[in-house]
């Protein structure tokens, strides 16, 4: 193979990289826990937060409340991460691990 065909693959392969980091970055992930939803973008950047629980929060359930975002918050981070793996994860391995 000669490195011309080697550079027109690593550029084929660095448009797809970008491509797929876009239809990432530009998606909305949910997360979700019983009190709390969470909307993240794939830059892993909170777009909006709903409380679900109806009725009012007494002082001992502050802390729940509390509980329950950081739960959907690391939900959503954790579909982010998945996303990634599952697109990205392909060229990590072609490239030795260097994702």
């Amino acid at each position: 193979m000669n490195i011309q065909n080697l550079m027109a693959q690593a550029q084929k392969m660095q448009k797809e990289i970008t491509k797929k980091k876009e239809e990432i970055d530009n998606s909305i992930f949910e997360g979700n826990s019983e009190w709390v939803k969470v909307e993240m973008n794939g830059k892993k950047e909170i777009e909006k937060v709903n409380i679900t629980f109806e009725g009012t929060i007494e002082p001992d359930d502050k802390e729940m409340l509390e509980d329950m975002i950081k739960i959907a918050i690391n939900d959503a981070v954790k579909k982010i991460d998945q996303e990634v793996e599952n697109k990205m994860g392909a060229y990590g391995s072609s490239l030795n691990g260097l994702f």
